[in-house]
């Protein structure tokens, strides 16, 4: 089974791209993760915002915090799908890294994906 590419992009062919399963929850991973709450006008609540942690100051308590943030997003909209084992956040140099480690709920297979967003 293969899904349309989120976000959108063609194909070699000029065509709507297509994502395996893997690959389409871990391009839903990243849009929780980088969507900004209020972004989305039919969905204000929708998104963790871990963008906005490009310009913030680097310590424990903001990282701590943003690694709760992002599995409580990740728990709420992306629950039926799959199951949060592990959120890691790294935050250096307008750089936010984030490890995410979940499974599969249709599979049970365990899955990962890192996602690096810079200011750059």
């Amino acid at each position: 089974m293969t899904y349309p590419a989120f976000p959108w992009r063609p194909d070699n062919r000029g065509r709507s791209g297509l994502a395996s399963p893997q690959r389409h929850v871990a391009d839903l991973v990243e849009a929780v993760l980088f969507t900004s709450p209020g972004e989305r006008v039919n969905r204000p609540d929708f998104g963790a915002g871990l963008g906005q942690l490009l310009f913030a100051p680097v310590d424990e308590a903001v990282v701590g915090a943003a690694e709760l943030q992002a599995r409580s997003a990740l728990q709420r909209w992306l629950g039926e799908l799959i199951e949060v084992d592990d959120v890691r956040v790294d935050l250096a140099e307008a750089t936010v890294r984030v490890h995410v480690g979940y499974r599969l709920r249709a599979t049970g297979r365990p899955a990962e994906v890192a996602i690096v967003r810079g200011s750059r």
